[in-house]
Order: C-alpha cells, then sequence, then structure tokens
C-alpha cells in the first residue's frame, strides 16, 4: 500500500515511460526494462546494478556491533552477518506484509545460512548448512567457506554450552526456552540440535531469533567479543567499511555474495555497490534532505519513520514525487488495565472504559482518517487470528460507542457517581518515547464525560518496568495486533510472563499457553493460540484505539520497495534486493 501524488516533473517522466513501454512492449525492450514484481503483481522496472543507496538512521546509540551483550547491535550488523534463516522475500505481501517483528511464525520463514532442515523426531533437528557460502575477504576469515563448525561455536557461544563458553548471553531470550541437550556438527555441512523435551518453536528460535546472528569464531577467540566495528566480517551482502560516530555508516557490496534475489532468481545480490546511512536525529533535517534528493530512504529500517500525521500531509502537499508507505508493527493506542486490583478486576468497568470510546470520531478527526479501527486482539498475522467480522454479537457490542451504556454498567459494577460526579480516579502510566500523550489526553476526557478520572503519569522507563514487573500499576498500555511470531504477541499475558501489561493471573489462560507451548503440531500449536488471543478479547484485558500507522518515505527512482521494513529483525538485509533506476532520478533532476 503506497500513497501517491502526480506533479508536473514527476508526470512528464512517467508519462515517458509510459509512452516507451508502449512502443516497446511486444519486444524484447520492454522484458529488458520491466519486470512483474511477484510479490505484488506490479510491473516495475528491471533490476539494474550500480549506484548507492542513502539512508536515514535517525538514532545513533553510539553503536555497539555484538549481539551477544547489545540486542540494538542487530541493526548495522544486519547486512554483514546472517541467520541460519532468513524470510521468503518473494511471497505475496497479501499473505505476508514485511512490516516488522522477530521471531517470525515458520510459514514465512526460508532457509538462509542453512539451506534446509528437518525434525528427525521430536527431540532431533538436522540442519544441513549451505554450500559455497564464504566469509568476507577480510583478515582474519580471508574468504574461507562457511562451514557447520562455525554455526555450532555462535550457538555455544549464545547459549553457554560449549566451545570454551558456560554462560548463556544476555541476549539469549527466547533462544533459551527450549531445553537444549546438546548442538554438535556431524560433519562439515550438517548441524544437529538435540532437545530434551520437544519443543515445537525450535526452527522459529533457531532461525530467526533477532540476537542470533553468526559471527567469525576466529575474530572472536582473537578479540574476545565483536564490539569494535573493524574487526566486523561476516557473510552477508555487504561489508561494513566505516563509522563515524554521531555522524555515519558506510557499507560497500561484497562482491562474492553467495544469494540471488527470491524474485528474480538468476539475479545475483546485492544489486547496489554501496549502503550509507546518514545520522540524523531531527525530523526536519531528514525529510528536507529527502526532498533535496539527498537520501533515498527514511522508514524503520533506519529508526526514521515518520511518526507526524500533519508532517506526513504536508509532505504530500509540498512534494507530491515522494511515495508514502504507511505501515504498522501493532496498535500502540491501546490502554492496559491491571485487572489484579479494583476497579479493573471487574470485567464490567473495562467493558464501560471501552464502550465510552467514539473510535470512529477519534480516527476521522484526530488522526484523520489514516487510523483502523477494526477492532483485533495481540496478534495480526494472517492465520491466527478470528477477524472481527466472526467475533460474537456480544463481544461486538462492546466496541460500539455507547456512553449511556457504558454509565450502565460502572453502576452495576458498584461505582456510583459522586457529589463530584467523579466514580473512581485512576493513574495512567506512560514514559516520554511512549504513546502519543495527546492521544491520551483525549481518551481522558471521553471518560471523565461517564465519571472516570484519568491522570497521565509519565515516568522513566526503568521505573515503568520495575512497576510493570512488580505489578504495582493501574493501568499502563502495550502493542496489540502485532507482526511478530503470534505466541510472543499473545504469551506476554500468561501469569510467568515479566511483561505482562495487565497482571493477570488466569488459570485458564495459562493452562491454554502452557498448551501452545507443548503442541506436537503447527495445527494444534495455531488453533490453540487462536482461542488465546479470542481470550485476551473476550476478558476485555486490551482497550482498543484506532490503529494508525507510521510512515516509509521514498523517492519514486527506488526500486524494488514495497513498504517493507525488515527481513525480520535484521533489516538492512532488504537494501540487498533494491535497486536505483538512474534513468528516472536523472530526469527527475537528481
Amino acid at each position: 500500500m503506497f500513497i501517491q501524488k502526480g506533479s508536473s516533473k514527476l508526470s512528464a517522466t512517467l508519462l515517458a515511460l509510459i509512452l516507451g513501454a508502449s512502443v516497446f512492449m511486444a519486444g524484447q525492450v520492454w522484458a529488458a526494462k520491466y519486470v512483474t514484481d511477484p510479490s505484488t503483481g506490479k510491473v516495475v522496472t528491471a533490476p539494474a546494478y550500480g549506484g548507492t543507496i542513502t539512508g536515514v538512521l535517525k538514532l545513533d546509540w553510539q553503536w555497539q556491533f555484538d549481539t551477544y551483550t547489545a540486542g540494538i547491535a542487530h541493526i548495522p550488523v544486519g547486512g554483514v552477518v546472517e541467520k541460519l534463516g532468513t524470510l521468503k522475500w518473494a511471497m505475496n505481501r497479501d499473505e505476508y506484509h514485511f512490516q516488522g517483528g522477530y521471531m517470525m511464525p515458520i510459514h514465512v520463514i526460508a532457509g538462509s545460512l542453512a539451506e534446509s532442515w528437518e525434525m528427525a523426531d521430536p527431540l532431533t533437528y538436522v540442519f544441513h548448512i549451505r554450500k559455497g557460502v564464504h566469509w568476507h575477504n577480510k583478515a582474519p576469515m580471508n574468504g574461507r567457506e562457511f562451514i557447520a563448525d562455525d554455526a555450532v561455536f555462535n550457538f555455544h557461544r549464545m547459549l553457554g554450552m560449549g566451545s570454551g563458553f558456560t554462560e548463556p548471553s544476555t541476549g539469549i531470550g527466547e533462544l533459551g526456552k527450549p531445553q537444549w541437550e546438546s548442538i554438535t556438527a556431524t560433519d562439515k555441512y550438517t548441524v544437529v540440535f538435540k532437545l530434551k523435551q520437544p519443543y515445537l518453536r525450535a526452527v522459529n528460535v533457531i532461525t530467526d531469533w533477532y540476537s542470533m546472528v553468526i559471527y567469525p569464531p576466529e575474530v572472536i577467540k582473537e578479540h574476545g567479543n565483536m564490539q569494535d566495528w573493524k574487526n566486523l566480517v561476516g557473510t552477508g551482502p555487504f561489508i561494513l567499511t566505516d563509522y563515524v560516530e554521531g555522524s555515519s555508516l558506510s557499507y560497500v557490496k561484497n562482491p562474492d555474495y553467495w544469494g540471488y534475489d527470491e524474485k528474480y532468481p538468476k539475479n545475483r545480490l546485492p544489486y547496489i555497490d554501496e549502503l550509507k546511512w546518514r545520522i540524523m536525529p531531527e525530523e526536519a533535517t531528514f525529510l528536507a534532505a529527502l526532498r533535496a534528493g539527498q537520501v533515498d530512504y527514511v522508514g524503520w529500517a533506519g529508526t526514521s519513520q515518520v511518526r507526524s500525521i500533519d508532517l506526513i500531509e504536508q509532505l504530500k502537499k509540498t512534494s507530491p514525487e515522494l511515495l508514502i508507505w504507511p505501515f504498522s508493527e501493532g496498535n500502540e493506542n491501546v490502554f492496559t488495565p491491571n485487572v489484579s486490583k479494583p476497579p479493573f478486576d471487574d470485567i464490567r468497568v473495562r467493558h464501560a472504559l471501552q464502550m465510552a470510546l467514539d473510535l470512529e470520531t477519534f480516527n476521522n478527526s484526530y488522526f484523520k482518517g489514516y487510523g483502523d479501527t477494526t477492532p483485533m486482539g495481540m496478534t495480526s498475522v494472517k492465520g491466527f487470528y478470528i477477524p472481527f467480522e466472526e467475533w460474537p454479537q456480544e463481544v461486538k457490542n462492546a466496541y460500539t460507542y455507547d456512553p449511556e451504556g457504558a454509565e450502565k454498567l460502572l453502576d452495576e459494577a458498584g461505582y456510583p457517581r459522586g457529589s463530584d460526579g467523579i466514580r473512581f480516579k485512576f493513574a495512567l502510566m506512560r514514559t516520554p518515547a511512549q504513546s502519543d500523550l495527546s492521544f491520551d489526553q483525549l481518551v481522558g476526557a471521553y471518560w471523565r464525560k461517564i465519571g472516570v478520572d484519568m491522570e497521565i503519569e509519565v515516568i522513566d522507563r526503568p521505573k515503568a518496568v520495575t512497576a510493570l514487573r512488580e505489578r504495582n500499576f493501574e493501568m499502563g498500555g502495550t502493542r496489540a495486533a502485532g507482526v511478530a511470531d503470534p505466541i510472543l504477541s499473545v504469551g506476554i499475558f500468561a501469569s510467568e510472563s515479566p511483561w505482562n501489561p495487565v497482571a493477570s493471573n488466569d488459570p485458564g489462560y495459562n493452562a491454554l499457553y502452557e498448551k501452545a507451548l507443548a503442541a506436537g503440531t503447527y495445527e494444534e500449536q495455531t488453533q490453540t493460540l487462536i482461542e488465546m488471543d479470542m481470550h485476551v478479547i473476550k476478558k476485555h484485558w486490551i482497550i482498543w484505539g484506532p490503529d494508525t500507522p507510521l510512515f516509509h518515505v521514498t523517492p519514486p527512482w527506488l526500486k524494488g520497495y514495497n513498504g517493507e521494513a525488515g527481513m525480520g529483525a535484521l533489516k538492512f538485509p532488504i537494501f540487498a534486493r533494491l535497486w536505483i533506476d538512474q534513468d528516472l532520478k536523472k530526469e527527475m533532476g537528481f
């Protein structure tokens, strides 16, 4: 999905291209200049080699380059090092939208450094390493072949299971959920993962846990870690050549890269010669650079996604040639009451707060029609949730704006209006970077109409994390309708989760969560996850607001792009699959 308006300059260029296409579309010139993108069905300028893609990084975390100690390192290393798995870049975007997230569901995962795998038995997974992959021709790897022992070394390091490592990484996360028996290389191209007990998601965590990238063993052995960017060597499409703190990151293509374009399998990757990132904290600065043709990408992959609808409206007027790509990694305009304490332990109260919100008015006025008011649960991954139109009618009714009905529910729950008109007061916990505080205030005004007084309490993130884990809060927020592995999205409501946003301890839900983890087939697990998601919805554990997009913005000469946020957690690999239409760029005067 994208938004595009014409301009005289751009329209003349497109007209010339269309006229040229009409002359040659029946012959080989057409075939050479245009292709059909199999993931969207769109006709686009054919892939071309050469040139530079320049993107914007909004933030500079004084980059570390080792995911073992700094999870955020997966951003700058993502196009240099790789994982055993990646995502199916050529799959239909109606089936999966590549909007972000990590730990993808199994049906969208494809082989990367591992060409294939199979489950030999419920406790044994055999991974076949791709032959012909070489490390970058950079010391100390010097282009040697990537082999099974390299993968084993990295898993041992992350899990603390061998190769000299006895303690797990701080970035172990979901990779530490399975009970691992052993990880061994049985020959040069085979890695065998053995479990102590079955764990259906083993393939997901092996192939796509965000911090589980494959580093060069020789470098780790020599330096102890990968924190210095100058030591970074990988197998990926790009080689990091320079990092200037607070200014830029520069990469060049790996001329010996093993990969081919999944959409156009005869084409060796990457298309571009260079990938550059300019670190620009100020939105006005990088949008000006975009309008001037100095950058080719603003978006989630560079933490530079545009959040302001007002800015997008302005861009559409002042720079109609730019392509605007709305995307959502999940709905952050939701509210999560602490259901373990009054008044929110009463479902009638939660139900009433939902009914008191006029979602359509919010969307049409405050969000200028960009949002989606269709209620969802915790996941938006197709096939893992029940669409709103199929919900039971009594559940649907809770999302109809009905302040009188809301007041009646609060009366029934034992919260009458006091002499000041207030039924009860509570605090909404927010962090400075979280949510839209102006929207929170608007929601608070609606709740005050039914006699509920909300105070917004802005605290720093460490305090918020402590409050969440100690369940010492009244209401907070989370991300609903997520795009990552559904078990991560719905699993946060299990009582054991330290990130439980509603402090729930529901035996029925906990049993479903354990059932999902213990499932023997993906079909059984999927059905259980659907049931869990509907459980959250029926309990009104989240109070739904409009799901509003963030925005990628690109010039029209960036080709092969359809608004994707990344290849799972690793974002930079998408740029190996994009190209520059140099003729169009020149025609537009850049």
